[in-house]
């Protein structure tokens, strides 16, 4: 078991990563839940799957208030959360209320965004049951839903009390939803960390395959670089952009394609080929072409989805309205060399159009 914290403006998150983590949890956190309630936010087909995975937590709580959303994107709307306020308040919960989220993303995001609101913050404990969420969206206190025209267009920063990322729940997702995951990872190590990136590349196929010991220090690296960068950024003023390597057209390509189709993980490895090529296109000083080839080397292993036709002026359309853009327009998150990226702000339209062209037509060259 991996233990990690992450020192925020509001106090400590602590982050255990591992297989077996939810075991060794109830010691941790028996103050935390005694004589509480506690509010534990989950997916049906969870539930089914894991359920039992809590009993030890779910123990040690005055009482246990089940709250139910849908899988996926779909559940992290306004009116899910203005449900779970009224719910919780129907329940009789304060301002010492416990909240635990028990999901992938989505969950982690609406449970956290709820708690964050609720009674003007309760705290709250997130259990990520999928590699994506384990290795990025659980771990820096970022929380949102979305709105028609965007993702996490509505969100406040909100850090959880702890995070318990245990790799044995990861046996039962499907080889999309690692590989999911595993692009972040990429994401973060390409940038960040080549040590990690190399160890993805020498044990892609146990990890791929959900190997619950191959997959926790690798959680467990990709973690501790992401809270590397929070701890340095905090509210994502500058620094902490870095960590949107590939989300700027994978965002877009998400909206444009009404998140189906492809998973969040599969979207960014895209726009993380793209970044690539808009970064050779430019050749800023420092630039490495290497890095670019060996992405798409390891990318290509992924045996990622093909991407579905899109139009590119929708996709720009799309990322003019990304929350990261701002009055001056767009940064991109670039490549440079192995471990070293860089914003790069007054990209012309007509670039990134051309760029989009040529990338529609074989996102690989």
């Amino acid at each position: 078991m991996h233990r990690l914290k992450l020192d925020h403006p509001g106090g400590r998150c602590e982050i255990l990563a591992g297989a077996g983590v939810l075991a060794a949890a109830p010691d941790d956190l028996r103050g935390w839940l005694a004589g509480r309630t506690l509010f534990v936010l989950s997916t049906p087909r969870l539930r089914e799957l894991h359920g039992g995975a809590l009993a030890g937590l779910e123990r040690l709580a005055g009482r246990v208030v089940a709250l139910e959303v849908e899988d996926g994107e779909e559940a992290k709307q306004l009116s899910r959360a203005e449900r779970l306020w009224r719910e919780m308040l129907a329940a009789g919960g304060k301002r010492d209320s416990r909240l635990l989220t028990f999901g992938g993303g989505s969950v982690g995001d609406l449970g956290g965004f709820v708690a964050g609101c609720f009674l003007r913050g309760i705290e709250y404990v997130q259990v990520p049951t999928t590699l994506l969420a384990q290795v990025d969206a659980a771990v820096g206190g970022k929380t949102g839903v979305d709105l028609p025209t965007g993702k996490n267009t509505v969100g406040l920063f909100h850090h959880p009390r702890r995070v318990l990322s245990d790799t044995s729940l990861l046996a039962t997702l499907p080889r999309g939803e690692l590989r999911s995951g595993l692009v972040e990872v990429v994401k973060m190590a390409a940038l960040l960390d080549p040590a990690l990136l190399a160890r993805v590349e020498d044990g892609l196929d146990a990890l791929l395959a959900g190997d619950p010991e191959a997959l926790g220090p690798v959680v467990a690296a990709a973690a501790g670089a992401k809270c590397a960068v929070v701890e340095r950024d905090p509210r994502e003023g500058d620094w902490r952009r870095i960590l949107n390597f590939g989300h700027t057209l994978g965002h877009a390509i998400e909206g444009a394609l009404a998140y189906r189709h492809l998973r969040h993980g599969e979207a960014v490895a895209y726009g993380m080929l793209f970044a690539s090529r808009l970064a050779a296109r430019l050749h800023r000083p420092g630039f490495d072409p290497g890095l670019g080839e060996r992405l798409r080397r390891l990318l290509r292993r992924f045996g990622l989805p093909p991407l579905p036709a899109l139009d590119g002026a929708e996709l720009l359309g799309f990322m003019t309205r990304d929350k990261k853009a701002t009055e001056d327009g767009l940064a991109w998150v670039l490549p440079r060399a192995l471990g070293d990226g860089e914003m790069v702000s007054g990209v012309g339209a007509d670039v990134v159009g051309e760029e989009l062209e040529g990338f529609l037509e074989d996102p690989w060259s």
